[in-house]
């Protein structure tokens, strides 16, 4: 009877924890003997699941920014006429945002990762509230969900840093695993780690937040410094090391961690609206690499005017010569989409004069041109073959020289945009161009003199 009953009290164990209705939602002050509370300077805080810690924090900086309705559509790769008209109003009003960003115990994810601490901010009276709830151990999980989901009910539009691969599909799996708390709806994800790796990686190398701060955000004029921050790999060692018994000291550092990646989180939003919502940067205001890579992700979300206007800005203010010849080919792509093909023939002439590594793809391009635009099929021959014939000579110093050498390095750059999966397939296409134009010019009658 005793084994019987000890059997039912372990599957008894495996329930979802019950709701304690009797215990009215409250905070007090941390005891004596809670060292890590007094050390952060938290209250305890309870709810329906019990008890966890929160540490609240307001700072004026960075100041609010409203959000211009383009920046919006650009960052949720939405267009407008797309949206609910509730999914439309909670964007355009800031008071629906939440920053999020989370520490947690591994940082490759899987069900048994948690999020020990989950740090909230949003823009409140000028400035920006930081909300850091804190699990003291794994027995407070259900306390710390049971509040984020309260605040994702308040303000459903999330903004985070790498949250839609990282933070916010583990917060889903804790919410599932808990079996008694719904996981939150939300109307909407923006994870600011997408535009800001295609707008900066170009010039930085890196687009790590840390990075970011250093290099774009200054981080004087947003009032902090990293140099005693806690290294990210370290952060799951020193929360096992507290639950162990260790010295709760690190802990500090972490929290402060996650407060200036919230920080920094709110001020790389306000820097990219203000990127984006700027048609006209003054000269030397923005870095030409920056406007490279802003006007690439522009066009990939379908905004093609103004990715046109960005490149030609990033040429205007300069680029590094290794990056020229790539804006030049995407301004003349651009420009041929939008059905500006005098534009784009004049651009193509352009970088055969001045890269000669594009020279394959603008002799076709130009080839092209005046086949179908032009109707000149001398011009358009001598175009299409001038770029078989490069194409053959890359292909074949690729192929005589060691790697590394000079010569094959100008033959990897003779055709750096053309693969070897599709080289053959644009061989084909040009010797199919040529005879073509050399049967049409063969019918076309010798004029008389």
């Amino acid at each position: 009877m005793a084994a019987s009953a000890d059997r039912f009290a372990r599957l008894s164990a495996l329930k979802p924890t019950r709701l304690i209705v009797d215990r009215p939602l409250a905070q007090r002050e941390p005891c004596e003997e809670d060292t890590l509370a007094r050390l952060l300077g938290a209250t305890v805080r309870r709810n329906h699941f019990g008890e966890h810690l929160a540490v609240s924090n307001w700072y004026s900086s960075p100041g609010f920014a409203h959000p211009s309705p383009v920046t919006l559509e650009i960052l949720s790769g939405a267009r407008d006429e797309t949206l609910s008209r509730r999914t439309r109003d909670a964007l355009s009003d800031p008071e629906k945002w939440l920053f999020l960003d989370t520490e947690t115990t591994g940082l490759a994810g899987g069900t048994g990762t948690y999020a020990f601490l989950i740090g909230l901010a949003w823009w409140d009276a000028g400035g920006l509230q930081v909300e850091q709830i804190f699990m003291r151990d794994f027995a407070e999980e259900h306390s710390i969900l049971s509040e984020l989901a309260a605040r994702i009910a308040d303000r459903p539009v999330l903004l985070t840093y790498n949250g839609k691969t990282f933070d916010w599909p583990l917060l889903h799996s804790r919410f599932i695993m808990t079996r008694s708390i719904a996981p939150p709806k939300l109307i909407a994800h923006l994870d600011l780690l997408h535009p800001a790796r295609a707008i900066w990686k170009l010039r930085l190398g890196t687009v790590r937040l840390s990075d970011l701060e250093r290099h774009v955000l200054d981080p004087i004029s947003l009032g902090w410094s990293r140099d005693d921050d806690t290294t990210s790999a370290l952060i799951p060692q020193y929360y096992f090391d507290y639950l162990r018994g260790g010295p709760p000291e690190p802990l500090l550092g972490i929290a402060k961690h996650n407060q200036m990646d919230l920080r920094g989180l709110a001020a790389l939003y306000y820097k990219l609206n203000t990127l984006i919502a700027t048609e006209l940067p003054e000269h030397g205001s923005v870095d030409g690499r920056d406007l490279f890579g802003l006007s690439r992700f522009l066009q990939r979300r379908g905004h093609r005017e103004r990715a046109q206007t960005a490149c030609t800005q990033a040429l205007d203010f300069g680029l590094p010569h290794e990056v020229r010849p790539q804006a030049r080919r995407d301004l003349a792509l651009h420009a041929k989409r939008s059905g500006q093909h005098a534009r784009a023939a004049k651009l193509w002439h352009e970088i055969i004069a001045n890269d000669p590594e594009e020279g394959v793809h603008a002799c076709e391009q130009l080839a092209i041109h005046y086949e179908r635009r032009v109707k000149d099929h001398r011009q358009a021959l001598e175009f299409a073959q001038r770029a078989l014939a490069q194409l053959r000579k890359a292909k074949l110093l690729s192929t005589r020289l060691p790697a590394g050498h000079f010569a094959g390095a100008f033959a990897g750059a003779l055709h750096v945009r053309i693969s070897s999966s599709k080289e053959s397939r644009v061989e084909k296409s040009l010797l199919h161009r040529i005879a073509r134009l050399q049967q049409r010019l063969a019918r076309t009658p010798i004029p008389l003199l």
